[in-house]
């Protein structure tokens, strides 16, 4: 049968890097997750993993397009390949090339969170032509997020990049 084929292809696959981080000591925060040749993925973490706090769509999507648009139109913005929510709504993945130095990428995010918190206007590419769900936005709730963001990261360092195990 093809479903008891796809569970024994799926108990064979190897564990995804993301599965193997312990969500139970994860924190707000921002960690390198993973370098695959010149692309170096980061995890934003926003919300505390399985408290039962997560981030609003409307208030995920603003995030999404402020923090794209902001970082990408930066000084270092040719360096960034991704930024978007995860499926868990607990962040946010950056991706950048490993040619963005981790103390240039905390400070663009760092940076990037003070504009989101203080952004006033019109969220960037919100039309029905340029979005897929362009009526879900929550500008307010995002400014929150952003805000409590820009307090986690205040003092954040390259050590402060990795994962505790």
């Amino acid at each position: 049968m093809m479903n008891e084929k796809c569970a024994e292809e799926a108990d064979d696959m190897e564990r995804i890097a993301s599965f193997q981080v312990d969500h139970d000591k994860l924190r707000k925060g921002m960690y390198t997750s993973r370098v695959d040749g010149d692309v170096v993925t980061y995890d934003i973490r926003m919300k505390l993993p399985n408290a039962g706090d997560y981030l609003p769509n409307g208030t995920m999507h603003s995030l999404e397009h402020l923090l794209a648009s902001y970082m990408r139109n930066s000084p270092v913005g040719d360096k960034v390949v991704y930024v978007g929510p995860m499926g868990c709504r607990t962040g946010f993945y950056l991706l950048v090339r490993d040619s963005l130095e981790p103390r240039e990428l905390i400070r663009l995010v760092q940076e990037s969170l003070d504009f989101v918190a203080d952004y006033k206007g019109p969220i960037p590419g919100n039309s029905r032509r340029e979005c897929g769900n362009y009526r879900e936005h929550d500008l307010v709730g995002a400014q929150a997020v952003a805000r409590d963001m820009c307090q986690v990261l205040r003092r954040w360092t390259v050590a402060d990049l990795a994962y505790d195990k």
